[in-house]
């Protein structure tokens, strides 16, 4: 037990031990966490030092995800369910995912700018601080203007939580907080992961955007508008429909169509807790094998 409580581990280890620090894995997540708030209160004084250009682009944030929202008003004009769902219960889906999202975009969105540093060779410099590698990526070039986008899902969600038909139980009512903060831990792994590919593959920021854009899209739609396949594979490969979809099942009381137990429902904080812990594991392997371009 001495041993264990006393064992240093590496935190941020570089290629061949460049940037390599010794310390206990408290102190280690302390100054990663520290140092992503100290980055990002710069960004964000950087941002009010222009008031009017962030209200600005905020807004445009806002109305430029809320079209995504109106498309599915207007499906909604020539139908009167989607996949089982009334419009009110695909607001739900809409605004739990969107905020869930949301959250990890403002918090990790700038992980797909990863591979451009490794292209380039900028990614030496960061290596060269006393810093966690992880928290400067994850805090550069942090974009207040995503809030907008957080925002306009809040809005849908609480119009969708007014109009919903759903019988509010004490269990449902801690479920809906618990799966918006596991749905953006969930997101959040999958963009660290995604930026943790970039160390062997530079130019796969896209596939990155399609598996965190793209699911948010998807998780926006009644599971039963898509091929059981494809379900089955955001379930067990990419666990995204622990964002919002099985936990959004149980609140709503519609039927799983993948016919799993109804305590898998509440398995979304389990599933956020994995994803980040290999999400982490990924990060460290790609940071060892990276080597510098030299320029």
């Amino acid at each position: 037990m001495a041993e264990s409580a006393e064992r240093w581990e590496a935190a941020d280890a570089g290629p061949r031990g460049v940037g390599r620090v010794r310390r206990r894995p408290g102190a280690a997540a302390f100054q990663a966490g520290w140092a992503y708030l100290l980055i990002v209160g710069m960004w964000v004084r950087s941002t009010m030092a222009y008031r009017l250009s962030f209200v600005m682009t905020a807004l445009g944030n806002f109305a430029a995800t809320a079209l995504d929202f109106v498309t599915i008003v207007l499906m909604f004009a020539h139908v009167r369910v989607l996949g089982g769902f009334t419009l009110p219960e695909v607001a739900f889906l809409y605004g739990t995912t969107s905020t869930a999202f949301g959250v990890a975009d403002l918090l990790m969105g700038s992980m797909d700018r990863l591979g451009r540093r490794v292209r380039d060779g900028t990614l030496d410099t960061l290596l060269l601080r006393p810093v966690p590698v992880l928290a400067q990526v994850a805090a550069d070039r942090f974009a207040l203007r995503r809030l907008g986008r957080i925002t306009q899902g809040l809005l849908v969600l609480g119009w969708a939580l007014m109009r919903v038909d759903v019988a509010w139980t004490p269990v449902k009512v801690v479920l809906l907080p618990v799966m918006l903060v596991s749905g953006a831990a969930i997101f959040c792994a999958v963009f660290v992961a995604g930026g943790a590919f970039q160390f062997w593959a530079s130019d796969a920021s896209e596939v990155q955007n399609s598996v965190t854009y793209g699911g948010n899209t998807m998780l926006q739609y009644p599971p039963g508008v898509f091929a059981r396949e494809l379900v089955r594979g955001v379930t067990f490969v990419v666990p995204l429909a622990f964002v919002n979809w099985l936990p959004a099942l149980r609140i709503l009381g519609e039927p799983d169509p993948l016919g799993l137990p109804g305590w898998v429902d509440f398995l979304s904080p389990v599933v956020a807790f994995c994803c980040c812990a290999l999400a982490g594991a990924a990060w460290r392997a790609g940071l060892r094998s990276y080597r510098s371009t030299g320029s």
